[in-house]
């Protein structure tokens, strides 16, 4: 009977020491390295939602007679090329691509992005219009708790008028947030895959693509060190 009480009160002790919940043997456990902790369930379970998919769209085509949806299927080998141009690879395959039309004219194309930020993906929409430039981004839902600063227009409007010419990369054309550093990353990083998935899937294809418009450019340089201007 002793042996059996001490099992007992060994049970007990164990289990106010190491208790148990459902799930909780593979629960995630996060480390912050700026908040030198780890993060809370609440923290971990954040979803911050700023815009629908279909709010987003008006934003992106506020004047457009039509928006379609398709989908974009990216083959392996044009994969490859994407990932070269940008510089990262990814898992996606397809992307659910937004086209703005009015009459017979494109107006532009919209792609939901979800990156991962510090910890966990954010989801935001990039515009870009008919001839590649970036025209809007807006943030749908967020996900961690630090760095939602991303949505504010007086960051994000400085994407807007970015092509596939320029870095988009943070601090070379884009300025960082102090304390949103992996949410500028995530954002810049997908804004520059849009780009590039416009440019090779839409506008070479129209023989609007960068290479249209990095042989004009050098036209043009090349005249202007003759004529000076």
């Amino acid at each position: 009977m002793c042996a059996n009480m001490m099992l007992r009160w060994l049970l007990f002790s164990f289990a106010l020491a190491f208790p148990f919940s459902p799930g909780s043997a593979h629960a995630e456990r996060v480390w912050d390295n700026e908040l030198k902790r780890y993060l809370t369930e609440q923290e971990m379970s954040m979803a911050e939602v700023f815009l629908t998919e279909e709010e987003a769209v008006k934003l992106m085509f506020p004047k457009s007679e039509r928006v379609k949806k398709e989908l974009l299927t990216v083959p392996a080998e044009k994969k490859a090329i994407v990932e070269n141009r940008i510089g990262w690879t990814f898992p996606e395959e397809s992307f659910e691509v937004y086209i703005g039309e009015t009459g017979t004219h494109i107006d532009g194309y919209a792609l939901v992005q979800n990156t991962i930020g510090k910890h966990k993906p954010m989801t935001y929409m990039v515009g870009v219009d008919a001839q590649g430039l970036v025209s809007n981004v807006e943030l749908l839902t967020f996900r961690e708790a630090r760095g939602s600063e991303v949505r504010t227009k007086r960051f994000n409007v400085q994407y807007e008028g970015k092509s596939v010419l320029d870095p988009v990369r943070i601090n070379k054309d884009i300025i960082n947030i102090s304390g949103a550093t992996m949410s500028v990353r995530s954002m810049t990083a997908g804004i520059k895959r849009v780009l590039v998935l416009v440019d090779e899937f839409y506008l070479k294809p129209q023989g609007r693509g960068s290479d249209t418009v990095t042989a004009q450019k050098t036209e043009k340089g090349f005249f202007k060190s003759i004529f000076g201007n």
